[in-house]
């Protein structure tokens, strides 16, 4: 019988579920070409301005802390987005080594071994991969001259 574990759809705090919901839509906006248009005409319309308020330090301050309060909050949104996209990530690998007859399953917890463990495994695998032929290589099938049988 094929073991799967279950897909339980738990509830989540509201607040934890409103901001998911705000750092998707600000992922999928902030990427958006019309968001860096927008960006530069901000930026535009800022340079611009400038001799209007004669370079002043309120008009740099404007820009100034703009940018670090914008900064300061896609950090924590970025985040949110590579945390949620790094875990579907190793479910859907964890997915594939499950079900692949003949993988070590001790590699679904990979992520949890310490930097030493997880150093070893590569090592391990690197070399594997020295040792494997190159699928890309030409295969010569004419025997060496200068090999003696």
């Amino acid at each position: 019988m094929d073991q799967q574990p279950a897909a339980a759809k738990t509830r989540a705090h509201p607040f934890a579920e409103a901001f998911n919901r705000a750092a998707q839509f600000t992922s999928k906006a902030s990427g958006h070409p019309v968001t860096f248009a927008a960006a530069c005409a901000v930026i535009l319309l800022w340079v611009v301005s400038g001799p209007v308020f004669d370079y002043s330090d309120t008009w740099q301050l404007v820009i100034n802390t703009g940018t670090t309060i914008i900064t300061f909050l896609m950090v924590f949104l970025i985040q949110n987005t590579q945390n949620r996209d790094m875990t579907a990530l190793q479910l859907k690998l964890d997915e594939l080594i499950r079900a692949s007859e003949g993988a070590r399953n001790a590699l679904l917890r990979l992520e949890d071994l310490s930097e030493e463990d997880q150093t070893a495994l590569k090592a391990g695998f690197a070399a594997l991969a020295d040792g494997a032929p190159d699928p890309g290589a030409p295969q010569d099938t004419a025997p060496d001259p200068h090999r003696h049988a």
